[in-house]
C-alpha cells in the first residue's frame, strides 16, 4: 500500500523478520548440535572419563552456529531504518534482502547443527573405541561447519546489498 510519501511502498516486517530467523534457526542448529554431541560425551564419560576433553571439539563446532545466526541478526537489525530524512526509506527489495539473507543464514546453521550432533554422537563413541578415527571426525565436523560459514556468507552478502 502507498504510504503518501513520493508514491514508495513499505517494507513491513521482512527485515526484523530476516533477523529473527538468522538468530533463531542457528541456534536450534547450535542446540541441537550441543545436546546430540553432549550425549555421546555422557556416554563416554561412564567408560573413559580420561577422553572428555578430547571429545569437545564438537560441542565448541556447534556452539560456534549461535555466533553467526548472532552476527547476521546484528548487522540486519542495524540496516533498518524506517525513516529517513522525513520519508520512508526502507523498502520491499531491502526487507526481501535481509528476510533471505536471514534465512540463508538461519537454516544453514540449522542444517549444520544437524549435521554436527549427529557426527559427534557418533564418532565421539567410535573415536574412544579406536583413537585413529578422531582425525576422521574433525574433518568431517568441519564440511559440517563450513554449510554454516556458507549461509554466514550468503547473509553477509544479501544484508549488504541494500
Amino acid at each position: 500500500e502507498l504510504d503518501g510519501h513520493r508514491g514508495r511502498r513499505r517494507g513491513g516486517g521482512g527485515g526484523f523478520m530476516g533477523a529473527a530467523f538468522a538468530l533463531i534457526f542457528s541456534n536450534l542448529g547450535a542446540a541441537y548440535g550441543t545436546g546430540k554431541s553432549g550425549i555421546g560425551i555422557a556416554s563416554l564419560g561412564v567408560s573413559e572419563p580420561d577422553k572428555i576433553m578430547k571429545s569437545i571439539v564438537p560441542v565448541v563446532m556447534a556452539g560456534v552456529l549461535g555466533i553467526y545466526g548472532l552476527i547476521i541478526a546484528v548487522i540486519i537489525a542495524n540496516n533498518i531504518d524506517a525513516v529517513q530524512k522525513g520519508a520512508p526509506s526502507y523498502n520491499f527489495f531491502k526487507a526481501f534482502a535481509h528476510l533471505g539473507g536471514g534465512l540463508a543464514c538461519g537454516l544453514s546453521g540449522l542444517a549444520a547443527g544437524m549435521a554436527i550432533g549427529i557426527v559427534g554422537d557418533t564418532l565421539t563413541r567410535a573415536s574412544a573405541k579406536e583413537p585413529k578415527l578422531f582425525v576422521g571426525m574433525v574433518l568431517i565436523l568441519i564440511f559440517a561447519e563450513a554449510l554454516g560459514l556458507y549461509g554466514l556468507i550468503v547473509g553477509l552478502i544479501l544484508a549488504s546489498k541494500v
